[in-house]
């Protein structure tokens, strides 16, 4: 077998992005032929994609892309904080999110089959995957529209992310609202967009609590109680029921009609949001590591 020089292995790191051992024992498997090594581990990365599939991954960054006509949202994630700050984790993701703007993919699925820089988005996915160490997912994506007024962003961090599309206002008051949106986490717009069965929900959770603390009181003073509780709810998950962030004393609503302005939609997304994360004791998983190494 002949020996692999440093400069081809300098070469396969290059193109692959993987470390510098497996890109040798690439080579050396190959007998120094560099595509052929460049092949192996394309399919060993595949592979080991799809062991780490099942893994839970809750952390990750949002990443935006667009301008004054439309703009992008995308959540990518991953298993660990020290991953996703790294900036081939942040490049990836911020890749998703000019994909999804440029092309506009029905949904994650259709996504991850286009093509950037001539390979699918899946296949760089499965090439970080095993790259990093850690299952990798892009979870959910939105493209807002202008919508007639001003149209704009906001990030948190690499944590949330907030898109505001205004149909009547301006710039300087979509910032604000997208920095509103992202710190009290409305649902809604207003009680228009509450579905419903979301109403009745509350609303027998509302009667069952005031049933339990009325104490006799008349009928009619337990449905005002009811009532007021609804719509203390109803203030609480729409944007227009909530205390204006930069000014607590007015709500959102309030700040609108001033203004003259309405909002025709926003979008908020919040790394790991809804998934239910595995509690491990990482001291333990050390541990345990440690004894399958040594047995």
């Amino acid at each position: 077998m002949a020996a692999v020089s440093a400069a081809l292995v300098k070469t396969l790191r290059e193109r692959t992005g993987a470390g510098m051992m497996d890109c040798k024992r690439a080579l050396d498997a190959t007998n120094g032929d560099i595509e052929a090594a460049a092949e192996k581990m394309r399919i060993e990365g595949q592979a080991k994609a799809d062991k780490k599939a099942a893994r839970i991954a809750a952390e990750g960054t949002v990443a935006v892309a667009g301008d004054d006509h439309a703009q992008a949202l995308v959540e990518v994630n991953c298993e660990t904080d020290f991953v996703a700050k790294g900036e081939t984790f942040q490049s990836f993701a911020q890749r998703a999110a000019n994909i999804v703007l440029a092309q506009r993919p029905a949904d994650v699925a259709a996504l991850m089959e286009l093509e950037d820089g001539g390979e699918t988005l899946d296949t760089q996915r499965r090439t970080l995957v095993a790259k990093l160490g850690e299952n990798i997912t892009v979870r959910r994506f939105a493209v807002v529209e202008n919508a007639g007024g001003a149209l704009a962003h906001y990030l948190h961090g690499t944590r949330i992310g907030v898109i505001v599309a205004l149909a009547v206002g301006d710039a300087v008051l979509a910032k604000d609202l997208s920095m509103h949106i992202a710190a009290s986490r409305p649902q809604y717009i207003d009680e228009a967009e509450v579905p419903a069965e979301a109403v009745e929900a509350e609303r027998k959770v509302v009667e069952a609590q005031s049933a339990e603390q009325s104490h006799g009181k008349p009928a009619e003073i337990v449905k005002r109680m009811v009532e007021g509780r609804l719509r203390k709810f109803l203030a609480e998950i729409t944007l227009v029921g909530q205390p204006f962030v930069k000014d607590p004393d007015q709500s959102v609503g309030k700040l609108l009609k001033a203004a003259k302005a309405s909002v025709a939609r926003f979008v908020r997304f919040e790394v790991g949001e809804g998934i239910d994360k595995q509690q491990g004791d990482f001291a333990e998983e050390v541990m345990a590591q440690a004894k399958a190494s040594m047995g």
